[in-house]
């Protein structure tokens, strides 16, 4: 196991910062890396505490009496330069549950109710998003979407086109369209699938 010997904060933002680490890997040379982390405190980072709880909610509805629709959102990123088809996702607020959050976050981002459904801990708990750039986790958020399309409560920053997709949109998304992986892997059950959350374990 590689040995870490210091982590210096390099950034001070609110919702992202860079962190240096030096280090000494399994084999004896000298590590020089970089981690992004949605914490402020180095102290809080997890390779510190060891602790994965979740900074966000990845949350997978759908809408429709059939359940026919996935919810998408289409929002343009700076990272890219170009729009990407991801589902609506967003921050964990501290002291607050996160399924409250993916309810509140599904509000925000498309103005939708969502009705989350039980399942088993291991399909909803944090999981690590790209782990050779940052310490990020995210619970998934199952359940299905009512209500009408806003985008009243979005924030001004944000570019968000709310997009409700049936199986004939999902495999034009998917074939054409730039698509966050996590994402873009439950679009392909929901295409192979005939019940789309059978593969949930349900409790």
């Amino acid at each position: 196991m590689g040995k870490i010997h210091s982590v210096k904060k390099l950034t001070d933002n609110r919702f992202v910062n860079l962190y240096n680490i030096k280090a000494t890997s399994v084999h004896e040379t000298p590590v020089n890396y970089y981690l992004a982390s949605r914490q402020t405190d180095p102290d809080k980072l997890k390779l510190y505490t060891r602790e994965n709880t979740p900074d966000g909610v990845v949350i997978y509805s759908l809408y429709g009496e059939n359940h026919d629709r996935v919810v998408l959102i289409r929002q343009y990123r700076y990272t890219i330069g170009d729009y990407i088809y991801e589902f609506p996702a967003g921050l964990v607020e501290p002291g607050e549950e996160y399924h409250e959050a993916a309810i509140r976050e599904m509000r925000e981002e498309t103005g939708l109710t969502l009705s989350p459904i039980k399942v088993r801990e291991e399909y909803q708990k944090p999981y690590y998003t790209t782990i050779g750039m940052t310490d990020e986790s995210c619970a998934t958020v199952y359940g299905y979407a009512s209500g009408e399309i806003s985008k009243e409560l979005q924030e001004a920053s944000e570019e968000i086109e709310v997009v409700l997709a049936d199986r004939a949109e999902i495999r034009r998304i998917l074939k054409e369209e730039n698509v966050a992986i996590m994402c873009a892997y439950m679009l392909m059950h929901f295409l192979a699938d005939e019940e789309p959350f059978a593969f949930l374990d349900r409790k």
